[in-house]
């Protein structure tokens, strides 16, 4: 019998639908993505790209409700290592998601780092690597951020490892981890991208469990993952052959990842983010009703 997660709440997310950006020609419109995301059994969902959803929050409000649905978060993207001249064009955007993300009554703003290589055109933007000076402004423009956006909005940020970012693989997010303040940072855990770097996810909940503050279900295609990683494919076409696959075909085992989370007594949100950009329209539904049946066997 499946161990009863009841400190876990499941939600989904624009993501699982191939939506990656505000407008695009090959996502799907926003009322298609409530409907469905309602439709396969999850109550909670995350904004997803600023603009794709309505922005004016008495009428995202209505939209949701009528579906029986909530928000658990929003998200930005951040260069905070570039150093202070990033942070008026950072809070530019925070203020705007965050503000929405307050309104929907949800606690957690979700910070995914700056790309160093352009998803798309595989230019190199940046070294991989960043600099001891580098570090220093990413670890203390994190803290501000969270101070200023606890301060304001009453949220909680959680910065999300992320592929072809510089916060990615295991020695680079303890890294990140030991240099931040936990009253102001902690991380949103990304099973699949953390997978994708090369790192294990049960280990990081046993290790710095008292970080995890949010958590996003993932699972990588190995066979796959090693072509990628053999070839150096930047992010975006890695997605578009497949590399996120549907649970419970990938790595990590998300049981044993969920147990994990489980035991550490705290309330945690779990969304499932299958990145499949671009996607066909009728593709997103199927797998997230099998995903939502999948993970209540595992007692979720």
């Amino acid at each position: 019998m499946a161990l009863a997660l009841d400190r876990i709440r499941v939600g989904s997310a624009p993501d699982s639908w191939g939506v990656w950006f505000p407008d695009d020609p090959q996502q799907v419109p926003w009322e298609r993505f409530l409907d469905e995301v309602a439709e396969a059994g999850y109550s909670w969902i995350e904004l997803g790209p600023y603009g794709y959803l309505p922005t004016d929050p008495a009428r995202l409000t209505d939209e949701v409700t009528k579906r029986n649905l909530q928000v658990s978060a929003g998200t930005i993207f951040c260069g905070l290592h570039r150093g202070p001249s990033e942070w008026d064009s950072t809070w530019e955007q925070v203020s705007r998601v965050a503000a929405l993300t307050q309104a929907m009554d949800a606690k957690h703003l979700v910070v995914i780092p700056s790309f160093w290589r352009d998803d798309k055109t595989a230019e190199i933007l940046e070294p991989p690597e960043l600099t001891t000076e580098q570090w220093r402004n990413l670890t203390t423009g994190m803290e501000r951020l969270g101070r200023e956006v606890k301060d304001r909005y009453g949220l909680d940020i959680v910065v999300h490892p992320h592929a072809d970012t510089h916060i990615d693989t295991e020695e680079h997010v303890e890294q990140f981890l030991d240099s931040t303040d936990s009253d102001h940072v902690n991380l949103c855990l990304d099973t699949g991208h953390y997978a994708y770097c090369g790192g294990d996810s049960v280990k990081l909940i046993e290790t710095y469990g008292e970080r995890i503050g949010y958590l996003h279900l993932k699972q990588v295609d190995p066979e796959i993952l090693a072509d990628v990683v053999k070839n150096e494919v930047p992010f975006g076409p890695a997605v578009a052959r497949g590399v996120m696959c549907e649970p419970p075909a990938g790595v990590p085992e998300l049981g044993p990842v969920l147990a994990a989370a489980q035991n550490l007594g705290v309330d945690l949100f779990a969304i499932v983010e299958q990145d499949m950009y671009p996607c066909e329209p009728d593709k997103p539904l199927p797998i997230a009703v099998r995903t939502r049946k999948f993970l209540r066997s595992c007692g979720a």
